[in-house]
C-alpha cells in the first residue's frame, strides 16, 4: 500500500504567529526551525513513499525549499491540517492508499509512532482513520494539568472504548482523576499525538462537512470525524524511553529545547 505523508504548515496561527519558522536549538547547539526539525522527524520514518511539505505561505515554501524539502503549495481557505492534507492529495493526483499528516509542530515524534499508526491502520481494514494515543507518566499528566492552572493549552488527551474506537478528544485533561502520581507511574490518561493517517474516502469527505459545535469549541479537527459518525482508530504507541511534546505556545520552546538536550538530539 502506497504511504504519502504531509505535513501542514500555515504561518497565520492565532495562538502563535509564525510558529514553523521559530527555531529551536538541538543539543549540540544547531539551530533548525520548527519546520525543519519536522521534516526531519518524517525522513526518519520507514515505510513512506513520498513526503512534502503542505503550505499556503512563501515564506515557508522559501525555508522549507532550503532545506531540500519538497512543497505543495495550498489555498488559505484551509481551515486545519486534515483539510490541507485533503488538497495536497488532490494536487498530487490521489494516487496514495493512505495518507498521514504529521503536523509540523511535533517534531518530537518518534518514527515508530507513525510506523506503528500505519501499521495499525493497515491492520483494521475497515478503519477509515487513525491516530496514535500515549499513557501519560506522573511527569507528562502533571504537565498537562500546570498548563491548564496557568491557562495554557497544553497537549491533547483522548479517551477511547474497549475497541480502541475514540469516544473523544479534549484539551481538558480526561479522564477526570484525583489521584496523584509520581514522575515514572503509569496514568489512565492517554495524550493524544498530533498525527493521523486517513485512508482517501475518509480524508475525501472530511472538507465538504462543516465544523460541529464540538470542533468549534474544542478547537479540534479530528472531532469533526467523530461528529459526523466516522469512527477514530487509536493505536496505543510506547514512549521506549522517549519525551514528546508539541510546540503549542512560545512558552514550550524552552521546554522543547530541554527535551532534545536530555535526548541527546542535534
Amino acid at each position: 500500500m502506497s504511504v504519502l505523508l504531509v505535513i501542514p504548515a500555515r504561518f497565520a496561527s492565532t495562538r502563535y504567529p509564525g510558529k514553523p519558522l521559530v527555531e529551536l536549538t538541538g543539543a549540540s547547539g544547531v539551530k533548525k526551525s520548527l519546520i525543519h526539525r519536522s521534516w526531519d522527524a518524517a525522513m526518519s520514518v520507514s515505510g513512506v513513499d513520498k513526503v512534502v511539505v503542505a503550505t499556503d505561505d512563501d515564506r515557508i515554501r522559501a525555508a522549507s525549499e532550503a532545506f531540500g524539502a519538497e512543497v505543495v503549495m495550498t489555498s488559505e481557505s484551509c481551515a486545519n491540517g486534515t483539510e490541507r492534507c485533503a488538497e495536497a492529495l488532490e494536487n498530487l493526483g490521489g494516487q496514495y492508499d493512505i495518507v498521514v499528516n504529521l503536523q509540523g509542530d511535533a517534531p518530537l515524534t518518534p518514527a515508530w509512532f507513525v510506523e506503528d499508526l500505519i501499521a495499525g491502520l493497515k491492520a483494521h481494514p475497515i478503519a477509515e482513520v487513525a491516530t496514535p494515543v500515549l499513557r501519560c507518566d506522573g511527569r507528562a499528566l502533571n504537565g498537562f494539568l500546570a498548563d491548564r492552572r496557568d491557562g495554557r493549552v497544553g497537549g491533547t488527551t483522548a479517551v477511547f472504548g474497549a475497541d480502541k474506537q475514540a469516544l473523544y478528544f479534549s484539551k481538558e485533561v480526561v479522564p477526570f482523576t484525583t489521584q496523584v502520581f509520581s514522575d515514572d507511574e503509569a496514568t489512565p490518561v492517554f495524550h493524544h499525538v498530533g498525527v493521523y493517517a486517513y485512508r482517501p474516502s475518509a480524508l475525501g469527505d472530511y472538507p465538504k462537512w462543516t465544523a460541529g459545535p464540538l470542533e468549534t469549541l474544542e478547537g479540534l479537527e479530528q472531532l469533526r470525524f467523530l461528529e459526523r459518525d466516522r469512527p477514530v482508530l487509536c493505536v496505543e504507541v510506547e514512549a521506549r524511553g522517549r519525551q514528546f511534546w508539541e510546540l503549542n505556545n512560545p512558552e514550550d520552546v524552552p521546554r522543547l529545547e530541554k527535551m532534545m538536550n536530555e535526548m541527546h538530539i542535534n
